[in-house]
């Protein structure tokens, strides 16, 4: 196809594309306008209701719970198909140099690998109090532990990211979710409902069984992402920088 040829046919379709966007965007609020009810209804209803005073907590583990069970296991089926994947490139070579060689990198995970991993787990316990939660938290404390490979080398990491241990603890934390939810419909309540009621307001009982669900699910991501991060690091950067075959 010849140059005029390109552009006859190119700039149309670029001028439609262009104005389909732009119409696409135009009468759009202005950033941070919010106009929507549900956010306003939340916000008076869910620490009355439910003791939460983390109105996000309440919505996601509470009020669409059912929709939660579903995201989550789509991490989880997303997380087990990377990992068959990776693990069907067959045997993972071991590098001879496998440390940091960055003195700043090993200094950063030195200093911030713990209190990564304390800052993910209050994230979790008072997801239901304060902005945090089992999916944010999760990600935090598989951040800490990730440090380890940044502070050490990959065998110190290696020893503490066992897959099996990580295949069984993503799993229960998976399972975890199902199961407090068909212990709801064994004692003849809606699936996932609060079996232990809403505490006192403002403490880390307040959620009832909602702390659970938010345990399981920070189980299930912090397991979901070192095992992401321990597969690609024995297929892809170890043997890259070590000299595997």
């Amino acid at each position: 196809m010849s140059r005029r040829v390109r552009t006859v046919v190119l700039a149309p379709a670029l001028a439609g594309l262009s104005a389909l966007v732009y119409w696409g965007l135009a009468g759009l609020p202005r950033f941070g306008d919010y106009r929507g009810p549900y956010g306003f209804i939340i916000n008076r209803v869910a620490t009355p209701e439910r003791h939460m005073t983390n109105a996000v907590t309440a919505v996601v583990f509470d009020y669409r719970g059912f929709d939660t069970l579903g995201e989550e296991f789509i991490l989880f089926a997303a997380v087990v198909g990377t990992v068959l994947l990776l693990r069907a490139r067959g045997t993972k070579p071991e590098g001879e140099r496998d440390w940091i060689g960055s003195d700043g990198v090993r200094a950063f995970g030195l200093l911030f690998a713990g209190p990564t991993l304390v800052v993910g787990l209050w994230l979790v316990a008072f997801g239901t109090v304060t902005p945090g939660g089992g999916f944010q938290g999760g990600v935090a404390v598989a951040g800490g532990f990730v440090l380890v490979y940044a502070a050490a080398d990959y065998r110190s990491f290696r020893k503490i990211g066992n897959e099996h241990v990580l295949d069984f603890a993503k799993g229960t934390g998976a399972g975890g979710y199902v199961v407090i939810g068909l212990a709801a419909l064994v004692s003849g309540a809606p699936f996932l409902h609060n079996l232990l009621g809403p505490g006192q307001s403002g403490t880390l009982v307040s959620s009832g069984s909602v702390a659970f669900i938010n345990w399981s699910v920070a189980l299930e991501v912090a397991a979901a992402n070192l095992l992401l991060v321990l597969e690609f690091l024995e297929h892809y950067d170890v043997p890259l920088r070590g000299g595997g075959k």
